[in-house]
């Protein structure tokens, strides 16, 4: 069995990916993944999220699919 490589919580600026959407409003900086496998159904990684609303960021569990479907991986 493969072992997590991510599961370590990282500081945004050593994110282990970056994802923004194309109009660059939103921003999601993963600082852990919770499973080795980013297509289970409800996956979810710890994020620092910015959007307009929070432009400072805020950390909480996202939805992998969710960014996945709104956002592309920058980093």
């Amino acid at each position: 069995m493969r072992k997590n490589l991510c599961a370590k919580t990282v500081k945004p600026r050593n994110a282990y990916e970056v994802w923004q959407t194309p109009d660059r409003s939103w921003k999601w900086f993963v600082l852990k993944k919770w499973q080795r496998d980013d297509d289970k159904l409800f996956a979810r990684w710890f994020c620092l999220v910015k959007s307009p609303i929070v432009p400072k960021g805020e950390c909480g569990d996202v939805y992998v699919k969710e960014i996945k479907e709104n956002a592309v991986r920058v980093r």
